[in-house]
């Protein structure tokens, strides 16, 4: 059997590009190693909490993850943010120190010095970047709004979305509208000024999910495509011939296809790559994603003392703590945990610290605990406990990243119908995975116009006969 195009993973970046591929007529199958279809994109529920095991909200700002909520007919059991969420919390000075959530917040919390306070608002004052080199997280915010705003500020929130380090990352993977703000208003304050004199507002962030979890995205999409799928599937080779690919697997013979998107986290695609081009599979190889374990604690509300009013908390590199950070779900979206009770999930490991992910579920559970006691106030033992274990992590978009992802795009275009996807290219957030996929899915598109016109699935099932399927 052939197929227009085989996706090899089925991530929230696999489903979403047969998603839309099969909605533009395309015959595809998706391959899948593990049993169920999802990747990282894992709710549970467990006796009326519900854990997420992966991440746990989507930007609204995304119109990409709002355009296909709203196709997948999701809309009503989207749920917005809470009303209770007020504050955004930092470690500093060994305790949890609250910051407004308005635009001025920093400036009129305690939680930086007066004179990196001092500092933040000469910004503009700051000469645009005259160098010709990739600049790291660090350097960049350092250079910027000060060395305490980034230490104090930066380092923890890269730890939160990228489970990383402000001094590997690259800021042109990481931050690239931030950058270019500098380049074309010479001042990111007089940019994000121009666009609220322009706007009417200042440019903000709203997060949402849906009822049960983020995983409603994924057991959509995986419903909506049905045998599609093809799960317990191990893709072992990727062969590239005239008419396209042969995909060998190890345990369900091989099968054509016309192109083929490896959909897959970055080892998974390097190892495939490696015999069709090696400069790409190395390049894909130096993308490395630590280990991260994140610890799901759920109380009674009477055993907390901190009113949990925000999103959660973060931690500097300085304040030497177990966790980078944790989330606060039943404060976030309703429906996270029963009446009276609340939910904490605390990340552990990331490129900060990655043995700790390996430890044992109970010393993980055990270090969450005093950690919570210490800076939330928590009493006794929570009413119940997990732990999910991620042998491999987030992708950290180091220095060199935009290098990587030329060697990807060489192998693309020297072997026609290949096609990479997958969270190491722009972030693992799920918008930037949606975004990347769909993007994807339109060079594919126009790959097949320019090679074979607007034939799909009727020209695939007539080249069926020269091929077999083992």
């Amino acid at each position: 059997m052939t197929f227009d195009v085989a996706i090899i993973g089925s991530g929230v970046s696999g489903l979403s590009a047969a998603y839309e591929l099969t909605g533009m007529g395309y015959k595809v199958v998706v391959l899948e190693r593990q049993v169920n279809p999802g990747g990282n994109a894992v709710s549970e529920r467990i006796d009326g909490f519900l854990m997420e095991h992966g991440p746990s909200s989507v930007n609204a700002q995304a119109m990409e993850a709002v355009g296909l909520s709203e196709d997948l007919g999701l809309d009503c059991v989207r749920t917005e943010l809470g009303e209770d969420v007020k504050s955004r919390y930092l470690v500093g000075d060994g305790r949890l120190q609250g910051i407004s959530t308005h635009p001025l917040g920093f400036l009129m919390s305690g939680y930086l010095s007066p004179m990196a306070r001092l500092r933040l608002v000469s910004e503009m004052a700051v000469p645009r970047c005259q160098k010709t080199g990739e600049e790291s997280v660090a350097e960049f915010w350092s250079r910027r709004f000060g060395r305490e705003f980034t230490e104090k500020v930066i380092d923890p929130l890269v730890a939160g979305l990228y489970a990383g380090k402000a001094e590997n990352l690259s800021v042109d993977a990481v931050f690239p509208a931030i950058v270019e703000m500098e380049h074309k208003y010479g001042s990111i304050s007089r940019a994000i000024l121009s666009k609220r004199f322009a706007n009417g507002k200042m440019p903000g962030r709203r997060l949402f999910s849906w009822a049960d979890g983020i995983g409603t995205l994924s057991s959509s999409l995986a419903e909506q495509l049905g045998s599609t799928i093809r799960t317990g599937v191990t893709v072992t080779s990727l062969n590239h011939n005239a008419n396209g690919f042969t995909v060998k697997t190890a345990n369900s013979g091989n099968l054509n296809a016309r192109a083929v998107i490896i959909a897959t986290q970055p080892h998974v695609s390097s190892a495939l790559l490696e015999t069709i081009d090696a400069k790409a599979a190395e390049a894909i190889s130096e993308i490395v994603a630590p280990p991260i374990a994140v610890a799901y604690l759920g109380y009674r509300r009477d055993q907390v003392d901190h009113p949990l009013d925000g999103v959660g908390y973060l931690s500097p590199a300085n304040e030497k703590r177990m966790l980078s950070g944790a989330l606060f779900p039943s404060t976030m979206f309703k429906g996270r945990a029963p009446e009276g009770h609340v939910a904490l999930s605390g990340y552990i490991g990331g490129a900060r610290a990655p043995d700790r992910a390996k430890m044992s579920a109970d010393d993980i559970i055990a270090m969450a605990q005093d950690e919570f006691r210490d800076l939330l106030g928590t009493r006794g033992d929570p009413v119940i406990s997990r732990v999910r274990h991620w042998p491999q992590g987030l992708p950290q978009l180091t220095k060199g990243h935009s290098e990587r992802l030329k060697q990807i795009h060489i192998a693309e275009r020297n072997y026609p119908g290949l096609f990479v996807t997958g969270n190491y290219f722009t972030g693992p957030a799920i918008a930037s995975c949606l975004k990347q996929s769909f993007e994807t899915c339109t060079r594919i598109d126009k790959y097949f116009d320019s090679q074979h016109g607007s034939g799909k699935t009727e020209q695939t099932e007539m080249q069926e006969a020269s091929y077999t399927c083992a």
